[in-house]
């Protein structure tokens, strides 16, 4: 491995999913990214994250793989339990070379956590649930044990001896419930500690922009590195989500003066629509706006049925700003629960900018709150016409002191799609209307 600037190591690891439920999309998986997150954060490097169903040899292939890559640290997630299909720690023992054996401390402790369910369940039969202690107690030799959250313990496995300097394996569990406060008591503990110790440290950045294509960025940066800037000394990383373009930048501290150039030349070319600098999202931007001013919002919802409420009212706390929400599905109920005149929308139709506004003060006034929020569109697939077509989108907001704003979009994609990106078009709106660029 690449010494680091201080002496230490550029680490790199790996993680693996395990679950046929994730392959078939049954579950999706949450655990992965989680986990490269906590990677990141003690700067390692995450190579790439692998999805494997409950296949001892298709197991062995990932954690393979993961070796392929050089890594120093592999992070399995799933596929510890009772059952016939839960084979990732005996998978992993074979992989690092060592003897599965049973631990008999390691068995009472599960043992006392079970016997709490046996409580509740007398009619199970004892000896099978013996039985399915004692493969949960089952530790690769030489292993530190990592003690359960729910009933099935994980591990931290190195390679055997005469194995090279193989990846150090976490074992944890699927549920996150369970595997996050063990990856939480894992990094504490050796030899992971030790490990993450030697990890060179990196600075992670995002800025957010809004209302430019991909390629526009792209140009960009070349002409910023055709400026001078040595670019190269940065991993630039950019997405493009529901209308928005992130840019994650990864550098280590000593090429921080770079990325300082790097952002000062975003701002210049950009200004206004880069909204956000510290990788904060535009909902979590509008929070902290509406916290500033002290102001309240009511939401009128009509083609997102209440997605934008829902992103609102996310954190704890939301109870502070968020009033309520109106879902006006139905032209009737937009009238009777939000008080939009009839003649508007027979005059204008329900997609409009005169019935988006009046959806707006109509949470405000309905619901006593400062501001409001409203959609109104044609999510599709059926509805659109030449003058109206699928993906139409009006919203608008209102804030104290201010005209009322109202914008329109056509957003291109599926029903969901179009909803979703409706979402962030409606808390920009919001976003602009509370502090014009």
């Amino acid at each position: 491995m690449a010494e680091g600037a201080q002496g230490t190591r550029r680490l790199r690891g790996a993680i693996v999913v395990t679950g046929s439920e994730v392959l078939a999309g049954r579950v999706t998986d949450k655990n992965g990214p989680w986990v490269s997150q906590q990677f990141a954060a003690y700067g390692v490097e995450t190579a790439g994250i692998i999805q494997v169903g409950d296949r001892r040899d298709d197991l062995l292939k990932a954690l393979a793989q993961a070796s392929d890559w050089g890594v120093d640290l592999v992070a399995t997630t799933g596929g510890l339990g009772p059952t016939a299909d839960d084979l990732t720690i005996e998978v992993v023992a074979e992989y690092a070379g060592r003897t599965l054996t049973l631990d008999p401390e390691l068995e009472s402790r599960v043992w006392a956590i079970v016997q709490k369910i046996l409580e509740r369940y007398p009619d199970i039969d004892v000896e099978s649930l013996r039985a399915t202690t004692r493969k949960q107690a089952m530790q690769p030799l030489g292993a530190v044990p990592l003690e359960p959250v729910g009933t099935a313990p994980g591990s931290l496995v190195p390679p055997a001896e005469g194995r090279g300097d193989g990846p150090l394996v976490i074992v944890l569990p699927g549920p996150p419930r369970e595997l996050q406060p063990m990856w939480r008591a894992a990094v504490g503990l050796e030899p992971l500690a030790g490990l993450l110790a030697q990890a060179a440290p990196f600075e992670e950045r995002m800025l957010r922009l809004i209302g430019l294509p991909e390629s526009d960025l792209a140009a960009a940066l070349e002409e910023i590195e055709g400026g001078g800037v040595a670019l190269d000394r940065l991993e630039i990383t950019t997405c493009m989500r529901s209308g928005e373009i992130e840019i994650v930048t990864r550098y280590e501290p000593g090429d921080a003066p770079v990325y300082d150039e790097l952002d000062a030349a975003i701002r210049e070319r950009y200004g206004a629509r880069l909204y956000s600098d510290d990788g904060a999202g535009v909902d979590e931007v509008v929070r902290r706006q509406l916290i500033e001013h002290g102001w309240t919002i009511g939401l009128a919802e009509s083609c997102t049925g209440g997605l934008v409420a829902s992103k609102l009212i996310e954190p704890a706390g939301a109870s502070a700003y968020v009033r309520g929400g109106i879902v006006a599905y139905d032209n009737e109920v937009k009238v009777s629960a939000l008080g939009v005149p009839a003649e508007l929308i027979e005059e204008h139709g329900a997609v409009s900018e005169a019935v988006a506004i009046a959806m707006a003060q109509g949470a405000v006034e309905r619901l006593g709150a400062n501001c409001g929020v409203s959609t109104t569109g044609v999510a599709g697939p059926d509805g659109g016409t030449d003058e109206k077509p699928v993906g139409l989108v009006w919203v608008a907001a209102v804030v104290p002191g201010r005209e009322p704003v109202a914008r329109s979009l056509i957003i291109p994609g599926s029903r969901n799609a179009i909803r979703e990106r409706a979402v962030t078009f409606a808390l920009h709106t919001l976003r602009t209307a509370v502090e014009p660029d």
